[in-house]
């Protein structure tokens, strides 16, 4: 478990990544890429239904947080992956503008929750009934800004833009998750993947990019 130093950096860096993706958000207000229905880098979804879950994300952060705080496990999406599906079903049509509000809002109060929280032993509840340390709170967070961040398809922001220390906590996440996969005798990147650049490693195990030679990593 972080300790607070740890902790006080990895909120620091959720800050940072919504203050980026705002800072995007709204360069885009006004171009032809402000366009909800465009399709993002996720198959089957629009930028309206990219932006719509990155809301929801943060506003199920916010109900752990509040579980956390009163000592009582809380499911981050009440009613499960029904909650989540429909709530960005009925969001992904509303104007840029609304969108934008939406994400902003809770965002800035996902911050505020983050800033203000004491209590970090008390988890909250997956989709799947599994729990979620809250201490991984912030790491998840900024995990599910700077890449949905890069989903949205539009050049002002890559998978190059990822933070250098998100990159590297993520592919250590990553590559431990892939070794758990692997029959025993066999851990270890194929080579191909081990000689890509860091943030093309990550992108392929996180099943946003292609490394020649190699199919899909299938970890995430």
């Amino acid at each position: 478990m972080p300790g607070v130093t740890d902790r006080t950096t990895d909120i620091q860096r959720v800050h940072d990544a919504h203050a980026v993706l705002l800072a995007h958000l709204d360069a885009m207000t006004g171009t032809d890429g402000a366009d909800p229905s465009a399709p993002s880098l996720l198959p089957g979804w629009t930028r309206g239904h990219l932006l719509t879950h990155i809301a929801g994300n943060a506003r199920s952060f916010i109900r752990q947080l509040e579980g956390a705080e009163s000592g009582v496990p809380a499911e981050r999406y009440p009613g499960g992956d029904a909650f989540r599906d429909d709530e960005i079903a009925r969001g992904a049509d509303r104007s840029w503008d609304e969108l934008v509000a939406d994400v902003r809002t809770s965002a800035e109060e996902l911050d505020a929750a983050l800033d203000r929280n004491l209590r970090w032993d008390v988890p909250g509840i997956n989709t799947d009934g599994s729990e979620l340390p809250t201490h991984e709170v912030p790491f998840r967070r900024v995990r599910e800004t700077v890449v949905h961040h890069a989903d949205l398809g539009d050049p002002g922001y890559t998978g190059e833009q990822w933070p250098a220390e998100y990159v590297r906590e993520e592919l250590r996440r990553q590559e431990m998750t892939w070794n758990a996969r692997r029959p025993m005798g066999t851990t270890g990147l194929p080579e191909a993947a081990l000689k890509a650049p860091p943030v093309l490693r990550l992108q392929w195990l996180l099943g946003r990019a292609e490394i020649d030679d190699l199919g899909p990593a299938g970890v995430f």
